[in-house]
């Protein structure tokens, strides 16, 4: 049978070796299979065992944001590209920003760019939603107070000292919408702290929302 019939009922994620090896169980060389699937197009290799089906099976590739979240796990997008998803800033992000419990990576394949930035359990879990892009595609992405923290957090060198300056960040090196900063979840965001890296930039964060 033509694999693309074979891989169809699996196109809502990543494809695993094993799964592929399933697929492929008739052949008597499966794994000699993956590889001229490949080098034909059919078949996209996103890193050494997981995959998608290629342009030429004319079948749905996975969002790009379930694709991170495969791509190194356990993870969930944020920082950037949660923002921008949620509508926090304007510009359009060209790499898919994630945190992940596991050591940071970056990954770079024909869907695109990927970066990974460790954060320490239980503050990773904190803000995280499943968000349904597609029919059957599931991911993880970051709540938009989330993202802001995360991007606090992994920004190298930022310590926020008054609100002057943290206004100057969100709204100036951010570009958030300023009216989005009267809609974040306070009580969330006071709940993470005990937990979280950066303790003190965090609390400036919320006294900063407090008095806006």
């Amino acid at each position: 049978m033509d694999f693309k019939y074979l891989v169809r009922p699996y196109t809502n994620a990543p494809l695993t070796r094993q799964v592929l090896l399933e697929i492929l169980k008739d052949y008597k060389r499966p794994n000699d299979k993956i590889s001229e699937l490949i080098k034909s197009g059919e078949l996209i290799s996103l890193k050494k065992g997981l995959y998608i089906p290629g342009i030429k099976t004319n079948l749905p590739s996975p969002e790009t944001f379930l694709i991170a979240n495969h791509l190194w796990g356990p993870s969930c997008v944020s920082l950037e590209s949660a923002m921008s998803y949620w509508g926090l800033i304007p510009e359009r992000v060209y790499e898919v920003s994630s945190i992940t419990m596991k050591l940071s990576k970056k990954f770079k394949n024909l869907k695109g760019r990927f970066s990974y930035r460790y954060m320490p359990s239980p503050y990773y879990s904190f803000g995280i939603k499943s968000i349904e892009l597609s029919p059957g595609q599931v991911a993880l992405v970051a709540m938009p107070e989330k993202a802001i923290c995360d991007k606090i957090i992994t920004t190298a060198g930022l310590v926020l000292r008054s609100p002057v300056q943290t206004r100057n960040f969100l709204l100036d090196d951010l570009r958030i919408d300023a009216e989005w900063l009267h809609k974040l979840n306070l009580e969330a965001l006071h709940s993470w702290i005990e937990d979280a890296p950066k303790k003190g930039s965090l609390s400036m964060l919320i006294k900063t929302l407090e008095k806006l």
